[in-house]
């Protein structure tokens, strides 16, 4: 094999190789090692099949892509960089995207290579050729120049080849491309702000970040709706948020929430301005981001009390994610009667919304109930017991039912309610004082497919793993769960035959 692949490299190599022996070459590399490939690769070799890609022929080209995927993998990013810099920038620029996909996976390899990244950083031309390809129509080609630029920009030389360079005018004029182009430069500016704030620092002093601001705070209400799910991810960082209260723009979308009220078009960016809080309260302090921004915690309820079913689910979401930590819930309880006459509305909705609003009703719940071991204080017990009680004049039917209905994900989203509540002693009453709730929990044969079945397994796991459950289960049921946990998710139980003299 490896004899084969020597002689069509050569043929290729002096373009001799037909069609046929081009296709027969890619089929041969797959089966040899990397190694084996690496000892017969020379640059001449290398240098023939970058040059078959120089022609009309789609066919071909797709034939040398698939070719040169190979080889170039089972070589090292410091040579390939060495030795065929030429033809990666001429790749950068070939009209068919299969090649400069290629190309720019190569040098996301490269990127990733310590001592092979530098010489990226002294090749001007070909970073300005991978900048141009975030303005490629292709969304595949300006994702990967996106991820290969977000990681030159890790190194300390990397962020000064970027923006304190003549390149931060190549990124500034792929921006005037068009809008789209636009907001993926701001997604790398935001992706590379996220690193560090020193990386933030160098972003900000381009001036890029307050562009993205400006357009935030503006009036157009569609490029509002694209920029603050960028400003939300900025603000997933310590030093991203800092930066964001540091320039008042935490202060102005919480009034521009407040402005929303006289505002016909508020519905197209207000659920991701509340995202945008919602996400805040929870990798910061949700007691101290809901006091200051009391705006946030109205709009939320008000949303979740309306009758448009895209405003409840933003909301629904919203609560499910404040109220994923104990000090959320706080914050939820101190609302009283507000928030469990919701709670009401949003069990009303799990069992009558569209699918696709159920299921986001019942994700929030398994939030809002669940309570790590260790945080189980009496309080807080009857707190989620309240809650669970608010829900539904019936609560455990309520998802007992809506886990028994034909539909995977209603299904294994309901499972997931009960193991929220499974280690809280109030729950598990509930449970065995329930007809038949304990057989349907150890019955394997009503969960039809993988995905129910380990849900199914979670809830038993969440079961057993209690301090309270053998002493209000009772040995007979717990040693069932017990064996049940053993025995995996996908045990079946083994049916022996008796065969019979004369039976057909």
């Amino acid at each position: 094999m490896a004899e084969a692949v020597a002689e069509l490299l050569e043929r290729a190599a002096r373009r001799e190789a037909r069609p046929e022996e081009l296709r027969a070459l890619r089929l041969a590399l797959q089966a040899l090692p990397p190694a084996a490939l690496r000892a017969r690769l020379t640059e001449h070799h290398l240098a023939a099949i970058f040059a078959l890609l120089s022609v009309s022929d789609r066919e071909q080209v797709s034939v040398c892509v698939a070719i040169l995927e190979r080889l170039l993998q089972a070589l090292d990013p410091l040579y390939v960089i060495q030795n065929l810099r030429e033809e990666l920038q001429k790749g950068l620029l070939h009209p068919e995207d299969s090649v400069k996909i290629l190309t720019i996976s190569q040098v996301g390899r490269i990127v990733e290579n310590a001592d092979a990244i530098t010489e990226i950083l002294n090749s001007p031309e070909l970073l300005r050729q991978i900048i141009n390809c975030i303005g490629g129509e292709k969304i595949a080609v300006a994702k990967e120049a996106i991820k290969s630029l977000s990681r030159i920009a890790q190194t300390q030389d990397g962020l000064e080849a970027l923006f304190v360079s003549s390149l931060l005018s190549d990124l500034k004029n792929v921006m005037a491309t068009s809008d789209i182009v636009r907001y993926r430069v701001y997604e790398l500016i935001v992706e590379i702000s996220s690193v560090s704030a020193d990386s933030l620092n160098y972003c900000a002093s381009s001036g890029l970040i307050s562009e993205l601001i400006g357009e935030l705070t503006g009036d157009d209400v569609l490029v509002r709706a694209t920029c603050i799910e960028m400003v939300t991810s900025l603000a997933h960082t310590p030093h991203g948020r800092q930066y964001l209260a540091q320039q008042g723009v935490i202060d102005k979308i919480s009034n521009i929430i407040v402005g929303a009220e006289s505002d016909p078009f508020s519905g197209f960016y207000l659920p991701g301005f509340v995202k945008f809080f919602g996400n805040l309260a929870v990798v910061d302090s949700p007691q101290q981001i809901c006091e200051r921004y009391p705006v946030f915690v109205e709009k939320v309820f008000e949303m979740a009390e309306s009758h448009d079913p895209t405003m409840i689910g933003v909301a629904v979401d919203t609560l499910g994610i404040l109220g994923s930590t104990v000090e959320g819930k706080q914050v939820l309880q101190k609302t009283r009667s507000r928030f469990q006459n919701l709670l009401s509305k949003i069990g009303h909705q799990a069992k009558n919304a569209p699918t696709e609003l159920r299921l986001r009703c019942l994700d929030a719940i398994s939030s809002l109930l669940y309570l790590p071991p260790e945080q189980q204080t009496d309080d807080l017990l009857r707190m989620t017991e309240s809650w669970f009680t608010s829900l539904s004049s019936q609560p455990l039917e309520l998802f007992r039912s809506i886990s028994t209905q034909p539909f995977p994900d209603l299904h294994c989203g309901a499972l997931r309610v009960f193991t929220a509540i499974a280690n809280q002693p109030w729950a598990q009453k509930l449970m065995l004082d329930s007809p038949g709730f304990v057989e349907y929990v150890i019955d394997r044969s009503v969960e039809p497919d993988k995905a129910s079945k380990d849900a199914k397994y979670e809830l038993v796991k969440a079961l057993v793993n209690s301090k309270t459950i053998a002493e209000i289960f009772g040995n007979q049921y717990y040693l069932r769960l017990r064996a049940y946990l053993r025995e995996g998710p996908y045990y079946v139980k083994a049916v022996s035959t008796t065969a019979v003299e004369g039976a057909e």
